[in-house]
């Protein structure tokens, strides 16, 4: 886990701080956005290992986000993504994959279970 960047983008300042907390007790380097636009800038200027997004958000939400990342070149493009959201219905797991993501978690997500996901798209043993 040691030197794995993990970017959580999410609008929700306390959302960001439990993802935070989930993550760096684990070992990862945790950076945060606060949406869509402001990630798609921190990533350009340094790749992260894996994404934690939020679907609904100010300025660029989840979904147009991940659709606009993926149309970059890799390794940029290829960056895997854990959408988390409150949105529950399988359209919108379904929209979420379709855009690229890897993973679709309906919140709450417990701690155990997001440094779980995590640690199986960073290729960590389980």
């Amino acid at each position: 886990m040691a030197g794995r960047r993990i970017l959580i983008v999410d609008d929700a300042g306390l959302v960001r701080l439990y993802y935070r907390d989930a993550l760096e007790r684990v070992g990862y380097d945790v950076d945060e956005a606060m949406n869509g636009l402001e990630a798609l800038e921190k990533l350009l200027l340094t790749p992260a290992d894996l994404l934690i997004v939020d679907v609904n958000m100010p300025k660029m939400d989840g979904l147009t986000f991940l659709k606009s990342l993926r149309r970059h070149p890799l390794p940029l493009g290829a960056i895997p993504a854990v959408v988390i959201s409150t949105e529950a219905h399988p359209k919108d797991r379904d929209a979420a994959r379709a855009v690229g993501a890897n993973f679709y978690l309906v919140k709450p997500v417990p701690q155990e279970m997001l440094t779980r996901y995590v640690g199986m798209l960073c290729g960590e043993p389980s």
